[in-house]
């Protein structure tokens, strides 16, 4: 079994050695591919050396620039389509995600989910460090989503994921727009859109204590609009279809 984490970085030099450690200590079956956006404290060249003593696990895809979150996986997933992964996993550099979660997202998937979503929600909220503005922010926006899509889903916000292959394979990811937060958004509801089975596996969020958040207003706003648009574009996508039958 093929299985590919992607972690996004951009300035995660005090994390990103000790992570790359932590993912390749649960298994062999587990590659890395960090796709950095041109990060001015040195994470590439860290990502590079560690691939010496990681050879043909450790990977680095070198972008000039901060270009999104949502088009650096978009760029990890395409990459692990053309090498033949079969379960492909989102994560954070930081930490908020812990790295042995992965093997129970896997079991997830290998037991019939064809998206396994790490929930801060399913059961009750499972935050650590953060300021109760963070978390009502965060709960409430996964409500406005589920009010907005009608998705059964509780943690629609969540990155910390693992799809199988055949499901990458079935979006359409060039016309994924979003590119912050808004993005794990619009991922799931294309999958689940297209019928596809998604779990969600209760996990504990831990708020990042090395480095500095990505979180911005503008992040925000974006995935606010942009997941009404989202739903519109939908509409009228259904909307054409029936026309046309």
């Amino acid at each position: 079994m093929k299985n590919l984490v992607i972690i996004p970085t951009y300035n995660e030099k005090e994390n990103i050695e000790r992570m790359i450690h932590k993912v390749m200590s649960l298994s062999n079956s587990y590659n890395l591919l960090v796709i950095d956006d041109g990060s001015p404290d040195g994470t590439g060249a860290i990502v590079k050396k560690m691939m010496e003593e990681f050879t043909d696990r450790l990977y680095i895809i070198e972008r000039k620039g901060k270009l999104g979150l949502g088009t650096a996986y978009i760029t990890g997933f395409k990459w692990a389509l053309e090498h033949g992964y079969e379960h492909i996993f989102e994560m954070d550099a930081d930490f908020s995600h812990n790295p042995k979660d992965l093997n129970r997202l896997y079991k997830a998937c290998l037991d019939g989910a064809d998206v396994a979503i790490g929930s801060r929600y399913i059961k009750g909220v499972n935050v650590v460090n953060w300021p109760m503005g963070r978390v009502l922010m965060s709960y409430f926006a996964s409500a406005y989503v589920r009010f907005v899509t009608r998705m059964k889903v509780m943690d629609t916000t969540a990155g910390f994921k693992c799809y199988k292959a055949d499901t990458l394979k079935a979006i359409n990811l060039d016309e994924i727009r979003l590119k912050g937060y808004g993005f794990q958004v619009e991922m799931k509801f294309t999958a689940w859109k297209l019928g596809f089975n998604i779990v969600e596996v209760p996990i504990v969020f831990t708020e990042r204590s090395e480095g500095e958040s990505k979180m911005s207003g503008g992040i925000f706003n974006e995935a606010f609009w942009g997941i009404l648009g989202m739903k519109f574009r939908s509409f009228f996508k259904t909307y054409k279809r029936q026309g046309a039958a």
